[in-house]
């Protein structure tokens, strides 16, 4: 991709329980620019999710195809299901100046690294990895043993914290969403951003002279 045509790309990650979805959700509201990058995924719809919305649902043997047909920006496994992000979809919003969030894993997230040459990657931290335990038991949702696996994969995912440029921690969300506002109005007021703003400026000062 072609750094100086694309627009924002903010790739927010954490493990299972950080309240990463949240926060996006709320920056979804709070700028209308942002479009969210809807995943594709092999796991099953939860209570309230509608394809489309907060993920394309595709059988297992559907995914497998399009990674064969080279059709995803990244794809992992996790928790023992398959997640992608459509390379066609992230090219054409940002190819037209944009801004896309991505709600992804620390696997998704350290293979846009290498597709997105400009993307702003954050990671939100739990208070504490006990903190972390309470919410994932608190959700009411998973079996025991799936609350065991996800923390031993927030250990893991915890451990590829500083290969991010930000690290919000959520121990309070009106602050941590506040925080996550910075992280973006700061990266939209970068030079490389707006590399048209001084060339004008220049003109419009030979055009008045």
């Amino acid at each position: 991709m072609s750094e100086s045509a694309q627009g924002l790309a903010l790739v927010i990650s954490a493990p299972s329980g950080a309240g990463k979805s949240t926060l996006v959700r709320r920056l979804l509201q709070a700028y209308p620019r942002f479009t969210f990058s809807v995943s594709c995924t092999t796991r099953a719809p939860r209570q309230g999710e509608r394809d489309g919305r907060e993920y394309h649902f595709l059988s297992r043997q559907r995914f497998e195809e399009l990674i064969r047909q080279g059709s995803f920006a990244e794809w992992a496994e996790v928790h023992g299901n398959l997640y992608g992000t459509p390379l066609e979809s992230v090219e054409a919003i940002l190819g037209r100046g944009g801004h896309i969030v991505f709600d992804i894993d620390v696997q998704g997230a350290r293979q846009l690294r290498s597709t997105l040459s400009g993307g702003v990657f954050v990671f939100i931290l739990p208070p504490s990895v006990q903190e972390l335990e309470n919410r994932l038991a608190g959700r009411g949702s998973d079996a025991d043993s799936i609350i065991a696996r996800r923390l031993e994969d927030a250990r893991k995912e915890l451990e590829e914290a500083p290969a991010f440029d930000y690290w919000i921690v959520n121990d309070d969300l009106d602050r941590a969403f506040q925080e996550l506002c910075c992280v973006y109005r700061a990266e939209t007021c970068r030079s490389k951003r707006n590399p048209e703003l001084h060339e004008r400026l220049l003109r419009g000062a030979v055009d008045s002279s």
